[in-house]
């Protein structure tokens, strides 16, 4: 897939789930679990313990209609190794322009992070396919239509602050998608095996995305 068909996809399938599992012999049953809720867009982390051999083991074995992203990269070195891995798309939580011109070159999104409305607007200058505003649960939805009034060519994804109840709330406002990683991916149920909770949680969720798009 060219870039703009995998961010065609990330934008029509609307929530990035991003695993942070600290249990990385239990991802492909957490990536399972909730595609079978509706979510099939996955950012793996660099937190992850040997995350690049996962993202290349997903991407190599799943059978499922899963996009397979990295993020936490802070460094353009990380970029090329994860996108070599398998990663269609890679997310930071800052903003370097060697990060993104590396994505570029390979063919897949970049979606920075950024707080202020410079900021944003000085990722979109650089080629940002979205810019992760983060943490949003500090800015909040307000902010989100205060950016876009004056700017609304910016595509915008919040990650902190998104829930399984107000996901809708954050497309209402002009998210152009969501971020979300505990409240789907709860530990606790992970811990315990409970994969039937992600399910639910998933589909709890994509009925909130679903509900905001009447």
């Amino acid at each position: 897939m060219k870039r703009e068909e995998i961010l065609a996809s990330i934008l029509e399938r609307k929530i990035v789930a991003v695993l942070r599992t600290k249990e990385p012999e239990k991802l492909m049953n957490i990536i399972n679990a909730i595609d079978d809720g509706g979510i099939s867009v996955v950012e793996i982390t660099m937190t992850v313990p040997n995350a690049l051999e996962l993202i290349e083991e997903v991407t190599n074995t799943t059978k499922r209609d899963v996009i397979v992203g990295v993020g936490s990269v802070l460094s353009k070195e990380i970029a090329e190794q994860a996108i070599k891995a398998g990663a269609k798309y890679v997310v930071s939580p800052i903003l370097k322009k060697e990060i993104i011109e590396m994505a570029h070159k390979y063919d897949v999104p970049a979606m920075p992070g950024c707080f202020t409305p410079t900021e944003i607007q000085t990722a979109f200058e650089m080629g940002a396919d979205v810019v992760k505003v983060f943490p949003a649960d500090i800015l909040g939805m307000k902010f989100f239509k205060g950016i876009l009034a004056p700017m609304p060519h910016l595509r915008l994804m919040p990650t902190g602050g998104v829930s399984l109840t107000n996901a809708g709330e954050w497309i209402k406002a002009g998210a152009c998608a969501v971020g979300v990683g505990s409240a789907l991916l709860d530990p606790e149920a992970i811990s315990k095996g409970n994969y039937k909770k992600l399910t639910e949680n998933a589909l709890q969720i994509s009925e909130s995305i679903k509900g905001s798009m009447g």
